[in-house]
């Protein structure tokens, strides 16, 4: 039997076709994870710490995005970062291996999903079209009975650099089952005292509901359980070596700890000198332990910042106290989850700390002061409580930036190499954080909380960020080690930065004419003061007659100034326009051109191998 060679060829063309359907459908089972990504920054490839919190899930989970497109549509900034989160949440979907399920509801106004999204605390925007209100959040939901539905309020634009952590933060909160162990060793009377009426601190009521919270007596601790996920160490003064020791031990565990020391704790209520005659100047180090981790710090010093200063009530008059510190968003790092989305932390006679010259460890500013902040010794503040203006006599600026509070980075060995105890670790089995804060007055509720009489309550409100600075700390440490290996992303809007640069080019352009501009009218108006006394009977024509020239003179000038201005603007314009059209150019016309080209030449070649072969 003889097959024609027309039959053979759409037979091929059959089997070909046959073959890619099989490879589609091999690669959508086999290759559904696979991705690749290729923005210059690798926005939407996951993170290692991401991907183990997901990889960890051992339950299913519902992830449901809530947005109001329809509210939305005339909003092209929001509904483009809806669609990096989206991404997103799609990529940590198919990651999941189907153990999360992810849904995408619109809820429009007067339904039951925009009820819904209110019940789980979403927190809806205005501005949306036709005074819609907005809802951009998440919400993640085990299976029934299982732990309590967690939720994103609201997807704000300038958190973009963190949206991957509050994502994987929410999930791994969803597969945790109960609060993080926090430990508390204090010096301050952060519970109050029943005794004579006092009551605990606001801080440590906001704290007991972030953690399971346990109170660890400084004077008598040798060892700090390995449940506890963060220490928060307040005001260490006098602590013997065993405590030290526990403390040292806790952190080459790998546990995380915060440190809260001070120069001058004007919350301490101990005696400045007690029966024995022992001085006691409030303040409170860690040196044997700040030396073995490379840190300088000197409790006698404190920091000043004349631009920062705080207005305080004192005897009636209202004055800037440079010891009180009121830091505000420039002065915060905004690089960092902790701090990035506060406003303002208020300190008061805080220290600062510095690296140690011959170590390897590393600061990452969380809070520091301003570049007009001084140094002055802790005696000098006290002595100055009456008067604090005086603190700004011979007031001399270093020009430097104190840190205030910072991560320490590092590997860290032990301030206690002579201890042979059982299980003693001499070095930490890999890389560690410990965060530090020069002050201990931050915490309490004068710095940052107002509380006022309600109805037979207190009112309390805050005025400062204090509170969420230390829940921040409590819950991005008590997280995994996963979730502290996530920091910030670069955001996602590509800024057109050429164009800037034209724009910044013209604006320098301006700022000269501008200056011309304003030389040539004061020059023109003092030349008018000097004429206004040869006005009289005798000349009164002559001087009119120059004045009018000179203002003459003037409005031609700046006429002329004027054109130039918009002859600068006119050529910014041109620019612009021209790099658009070169840039669509390329787009549009070369790059395709190109490939079209390219295509034609393989398939010229390939036409003439074939024409050879036969």
């Amino acid at each position: 039997m003889h097959l024609s060679r027309t039959f053979l060829l759409r037979l091929s063309l059959l089997g070909i076709a046959v073959l890619f359907l099989v490879v589609i459908a091999i690669s959508s089972l086999s290759l559904r994870t696979a991705r690749v990504d290729l923005t210059s920054d690798r926005i939407y490839t996951l993170t290692p710490g991401t991907l183990d919190i997901v990889d960890g899930l051992r339950k299913p989970l519902t992830l449901t995005l809530y947005f109001s497109d329809h509210a939305t549509r005339d909003l092209a900034q929001l509904r483009s970062y809806e669609q990096r989160v989206h991404e997103m949440l799609r990529e940590i979907a198919v990651r999941a291996h189907g153990r999360i399920r992810l849904r995408v509801i619109d809820p429009v106004p007067y339904s039951d999903d925009e009820d819904a999204a209110e019940s789980y605390g979403l927190t809806p925007a205005s501005g949306g079209s036709n005074g819609e209100r907005v809802f951009f959040g998440l919400v993640g939901s085990a299976g029934p009975g299982d732990t309590a539905p967690q939720a994103i309020p609201f997807f704000d634009p300038a958190r973009e650099a963190f949206v991957e952590y509050d994502i994987a933060k929410l999930l791994y909160e969803l597969g945790m089952p109960k609060k993080p162990r926090l430990g508390v060793m204090s010096s301050l009377p952060l519970e109050g005292n029943l005794v004579i009426g006092e009551a605990p601190w606001t801080l440590m009521r906001q704290l007991d509901q972030l953690a399971d919270v346990t109170t660890i007596d400084p004077d008598s601790v040798t060892h700090i359980d390995p449940a506890i996920s963060v220490l928060l160490l307040i005001h260490p003064k006098h602590l013997s070596e065993d405590a030290q020791y526990a403390i040292d031990q806790f952190v080459l565990r790998g546990g995380h700890l915060v440190v809260f020391v001070d120069p001058d704790a004007e919350m301490d209520t101990a005696p400045l000198i007690d029966s024995q005659g022992t001085v006691d100047d409030h303040d409170s180090n860690l040196p044997r332990l700040f030396q073995a981790w490379g840190v300088v710090f000197d409790p006698t010093r404190v920091v000043l910042d004349r631009s920062q200063a705080l207005t305080i009530e004192l005897n009636g008059n209202s004055i800037g106290h440079p010891a009180m510190l009121g830091l505000g968003a420039q002065d915060l790092n905004h690089d960092d989850v902790v701090t990035a989305s506060l406003q303002r932390i208020n300190f008061s006679t805080a220290g600062f700390f510095e690296l140690a010259p011959d170590t390897k460890a590393r600061l990452i500013p969380l809070v520091q002061t301003s570049d007009e902040a001084a140094i002055v010794p802790a005696q000098r503040v006290r002595d100055s409580a009456s008067d604090p203006t005086s603190l700004l006599e011979n007031y001399e600026p270093t020009h430097d930036r104190y840190l205030l509070a910072a991560r320490l980075r590092d590997t860290f060995h032990t301030a206690f190499p002579e201890r042979r105890e059982k299980g003693h670790l001499a070095v930490a089995s890999g890389p560690g954080e410990v965060v530090l804060v020069a002050d201990t007055d931050l915490l309490s509720d004068r710095l940052w909380i107002d509380v006022q009489p309600l109805l037979g309550q207190q009112q309390l409100t805050p005025f400062a960020n204090n509170g969420d600075f230390v829940a921040n700390l409590v819950d991005n440490l008590g997280g995994s080690s996963a979730l502290l290996s996530i920091r910030g992303r670069v955001n996602s809007q590509r800024p057109f930065t050429r164009v800037k640069a034209l724009q910044a080019a013209a604006d320098r352009k301006f700022l000269v004419k501008k200056r011309e501009l304003e030389n040539e009218l004061y020059e023109t108006q003092r030349r008018l003061a000097e004429l206004q006394p040869a006005k009289g009977a005798a000349a009164p024509t002559t001087a009119t007659a120059e004045q009018r020239r000179e203002v003459e003179q003037y409005l031609q000038r700046k006429l002329a100034i004027g054109k130039e201005l918009r002859e600068v603007q006119h050529q910014l314009n041109a620019e612009i326009d021209a790099l658009g059209l070169r840039l669509k150019f390329i787009n549009i016309v070369l790059v395709p051109g190109l490939v079209a080209l390219l295509g034609l030449i393989y398939g010229w070649r390939r036409t003439r191998r074939a024409r050879r072969v036969v």
